[in-house]
């Protein structure tokens, strides 16, 4: 496993981390024994950040970090949490009291008495260029709260006017092999910032495993059944944005790509998630896992098997044929 500073947080992490989104909620049901294996076989395979939100799950997912570090002392883990998500989406809401009552939750899930990292959960647009949210969230980390913030955002936009801000420690962004264009204005500010980028979304809602068709189906509360078009939250979220058939005939593209070029050395998704790490800027990726076996295997994509200029030029080449008109100036 390779290893990185994530950015103003001066903490080392893991290139490839642990998103726990699908451990709360919105993925279908997930055992709370078969999530501790999961956090487990992450930790055990060199994983160093977990990734979750207050939201996710109504906390449970914070609740099962939190059995986990309490019951794995020692384990040098940093956990980054989101806050903003629990009320009504408007400017308004983004103030120093709510914050204090969030991350009071969050510290009291996470069996925390300060918080490693807490990101804003896609905010308002406003929301980035209010100063007194920057100096509620200084506050936050003047009291103890929480050691360093960062944001959580949907669009290139919203990411380069947090990166202006000299207290945003992260950014963490949609980035993957169908959504290309913070590569091209996001990552090198943030370089250049000393911001670090996280990196979330990375198998567009699992298309580029390359296992899905045009048949498959997904359970009712799995939000790749109720948000397709955006019904529950910004569709981005969703296969990235991209229409299901598009998305299953580019990712076909996409194993044809990995197998000619990497071989049986990488799996589709392995590949996916190396891809991301090896894009200079980058400071860690967050795939989700719903088994041991995939924790595993995403952790194994975080080695050193460089992929090339060539396999850069095939996934600009799969995006500019099936993607670039649907996705890039979205978002």
């Amino acid at each position: 496993m390779e290893y990185r500073i994530l950015g103003r947080t001066g903490r080392l992490v893991s290139v490839v981390g642990l998103g726990t989104w699908q451990l709360g909620a919105d993925w279908g049901e997930v055992d709370e024994a078969d999530a501790l294996a999961v956090l487990d076989a992450a930790a055990s395979a060199g994983v160093t950040i977990f990734d979750t939100a207050d939201v996710y799950g109504d906390g449970r997912s914070e609740q099962i970090i939190g059995a986990f570090l309490a019951d794995n002392p020692g384990h040098g883990i940093t956990v980054a949490t989101k806050m903003g998500r629990r009320v009504e989406q408007v400017p308004e809401n983004y103030v120093l009291e709510n914050f204090r009552e969030w991350t009071d939750r969050s510290r009291k899930n996470l069996r925390t008495e300060r918080l490693d990292l807490v990101q804003l959960h896609c905010p308002p647009s406003a929301v980035y260029d209010d100063d007194a949210v920057f100096d509620a969230l200084d506050t936050l980390v003047a009291d103890g709260a929480v050691a360093a913030y960062g944001v959580s955002v949907e669009t290139v936009d919203q990411a380069l006017r947090a990166i202006a801000r000299p207290g945003v420690a992260s950014v963490q962004i949609i980035l993957n092999a169908f959504r290309l264009k913070p590569l091209e204005q996001v990552l090198p500010a943030a370089s250049a910032a000393g911001v670090g980028i996280v990196a979330r979304v990375p198998l567009a809602s699992g298309l580029l495993s390359g296992r899905y068709t045009a048949e498959t189906t997904f359970a009712d509360d799995d939000h790749r059944t109720y948000n397709r078009d955006g019904e529950a939250f910004d569709v981005g979220e969703t296969f990235s944005g991209v229409p299901y058939d598009t998305g299953v005939r580019a990712a076909r593209e996409f194993s044809g790509l990995v197998e000619s070029v990497v071989g049986d050395d990488l799996t589709p998704a392995q590949a996916a998630i190396a891809w991301i790490w090896q894009q200079p800027g980058v400071s860690t990726v967050i795939p989700g896992a719903r088994s041991v076996d995939q924790a595993r295997a995403n952790a194994g994509a975080g080695g050193d098997r460089l992929l090339g200029a060539r396999f850069n030029a095939g996934v600009r080449d799969i995006y500019d044929e099936h993607l670039r008109e649907v996705v890039h100036e979205r978002w």
